[in-house]
């Protein structure tokens, strides 16, 4: 088996912009959105800390402050390590389809509805697939794009 067929998240270095077909009109582009992207790893350390401290003091633990620095090391880490990848991917909406990173191609026509999960759109299709457009500096605003699109 090829390593394509293990790829469990597209990469950034293999996404590369749209080609489109005859008649097809590109509507918008969304991609993740730094600041959105800080606040809701702040937000992340934040209910961290608070969790993980109060589990400490609950176990008795003499030192329930190191929940916080775990907590926000822990999570600066992650957002740090993973940046560049989720603020680059970009997803590209046009009057017949949604293409995503990794070739990934959500026809107008089979997407069921566009929910709205914090700072992400969740694209459901007819089939039950769902795809996620993450850090959306304005998720209702990209729900309502493809909303527009597809004529709900």
């Amino acid at each position: 088996m090829s390593e394509q067929e293990f790829e469990l998240e597209p990469r950034l270095e293999s996404q590369t912009a749209p080609e489109l077909e005859p008649g097809e009109k590109l509507i918008e582009s969304f991609s993740g959105n730094t600041t959105t992207y800080v606040k809701e790893h702040v937000m992340l350390a934040a209910l961290g800390a608070v969790v993980i401290s109060g589990g400490l003091m609950a176990m008795g633990n003499p030192h329930p402050w190191t929940g916080v620095i775990g907590s926000v090391a822990a999570i600066a880490v992650r957002g740090l390590y993973v940046a560049k990848e989720q603020l680059g991917f970009t997803w590209h909406l046009t009057n017949r389809r949604l293409i995503g990173p990794g070739g990934r191609t959500v026809l107008i026509t089979s997407i069921d509805k566009v929910n709205v999960i914090f700072t992400a759109a969740q694209i459901v299709t007819l089939s039950g697939d769902k795809y996620m457009l993450k850090y959306q500096a304005d998720a209702k605003a990209t729900q309502a794009a493809i909303d527009r699109a597809r004529g709900a």
